[in-house]
This record gives C-alpha cells, sequence and structure tokens, in this order.
C-alpha cells in the first residue's frame, strides 16, 4: 500500500517544491509525469522482486513450476499486473499536482497519450518478468530490488535529465524502459511526436521477454535437477 498508493504522491509533492521555482508552466507537468513513472516503476519492481519470495512464503512456488503450463506463462500475468498499478500512480500524481498546485493538465495528443501509457505498462510489466526470473534463486530477492529503484530513477531521466549525468550512463539508459515510457507520455503531453518512443517500449518488451523465457528455462532445468527452488 505505500509503495503503490502513497509513495507517488510523497514524490510528486517533493518534486513539485523542488520544481516550482521554474519558469516556464510546462514544468510542473514535466514533474508529475516523472513522478508517475517513477510510482510505476517502484511497483514494478517491488511487485517482481517479491514476487518469488510471496509465493514461496505461501508455499505454492513449487506448485507453479511443476504445473504444466511453462512457469513463465504463469509468472507474466503476475508482473504485468504490478505494472498497471503504475496507472494509478501516474492518474493520482496528475490529479494531485492539478489540485494542490494548479498544474496545467492540457495534453496535445491525449490520444497518443493514452496510446503510450499501455505500452510503458506491458514493457515495464515484461521487464519485471526478467527480474522475477532471475531473483528466482536469490533467498533475499526482495531486499535486492530496493537497491535497484534509485538507479534506474536516475538513468531514465523521469526526473533528473540524462544529459546532466556522467557519459556512461546514456547507453545504459537506452535499454530501459522506463527511459522510453516517460519520453512518450511526455512528448504526447507536450506536441512531439511520441510513436518512435512507443515503438521502443513494444521492442524492449518482446527483448525484456526473450531474455525472460531464456532465463525461466534455465532456472526450471536448474530447479528439477537440484531440487533448490524452494531454498529451505
Amino acid at each position: 500500500m505505500l509503495v503503490s498508493v502513497l509513495e507517488p504522491l510523497i514524490f510528486a509533492t517533493i518534486a513539485f517544491y523542488l520544481w516550482g521555482a521554474g519558469g516556464r508552466e510546462q514544468t510542473l507537468l514535466y514533474v508529475a509525469l516523472g513522478a508517475g513513472l517513477m510510482g510505476m516503476w517502484s511497483a514494478t519492481l517491488f511487485g517482481s522482486g517479491g514476487l518469488i519470495q510471496w509465493q514461496r512464503w505461501q508455499r505454492t512456488l513449487e506448485l507453479l513450476v511443476a504445473a504444466p503450463p511453462r512457469f513463465l506463462v504463469t509468472a507474466l500475468p503476475f508482473t504485468v499486473a504490478t505494472a498497471s498499478l503504475g496507472l494509478y500512480s501516474v492518474a493520482a500524481t496528475l490529479l494531485w499536482g492539478r489540485l494542490l498546485f494548479g498544474v496545467p493538465l492540457a495534453f496535445e495528443h491525449p490520444f497518443l497519450f493514452l496510446l503510450a501509457l499501455p505500452a510503458t505498462v506491458l514493457a515495464l510489466g515484461v521487464l519485471g518478468l526478467v527480474f522475477a526470473s532471475t531473483f528466482v534463486f536469490y533467498r533475499h530477492a526482495n531486499a535486492f530490488s530496493n537497491l535497484l529503484e534509485y538507479p534506474v530513477w536516475l538513468a531514465s531521466g523521469v526526473l533528473v535529465p540524462v544529459s546532466l549525468l556522467p557519459g556512461f550512463v546514456e547507453p545504459l539508459s537506452w535499454a530501459l524502459a522506463p527511459t522510453w515510457g516517460v519520453r512518450a507520455l511526455r512528448d504526447a503531453a507536450f506536441g512531439g511526436n511520441p510513436l518512435p518512443e512507443i515503438g521502443a517500449c513494444l521492442a524492449l518488451a518482446v527483448a525484456y521477454l526473450t531474455l525472460a523465457a531464456v532465463a525461466m528455462a534455465n532456472f526450471e532445468r536448474l530447479a528439477r535437477r537440484h531440487a533448490t527452488l524452494s531454498l529451505t
């Protein structure tokens, strides 16, 4: 509840006060969209990182892995569902900014904005599947996921432009779905062309799914060979 409901509003409030001195009217909307993506990434990261741990605690992980459908098929809805919680983050931060800070909500391309949202959710959800598939054998996967929250926020440019960071960060940002998701939303809001960024989100989703499929197949093979899935 804290990560999905309250954190987006807290981060948005902090960001609004930090950027409130900006001279342009669009600055606060720029920040609101970034704060919304921060909440979407947090929901995806903690939901996907904690997915394996929650299934272990409920003693259902072994059943899911042993079931006839591949674990990839059963885990994907979990990760996409957690990413979809980020839709609340975007809506809540925009509404919060409008009611408390007078953020203008005039979108230049509202249809493309609505198209960019599900593309971003899908890309983040499949990225969460990659984390879930690689965290399976790690006992404290949910704790490890905490380390990935702030670096990805910075590298994605959701609040701070990537151009202000060291040069090696920009190539890394190209492989992160939040980078293209926030660019697509901002281009749709401010009159740019978000279609290339939407295409990048979909392309990354395919790449993530391929990587997750390989990782899932490997851990299923190792789990059956060594019987280490429960970590007991």
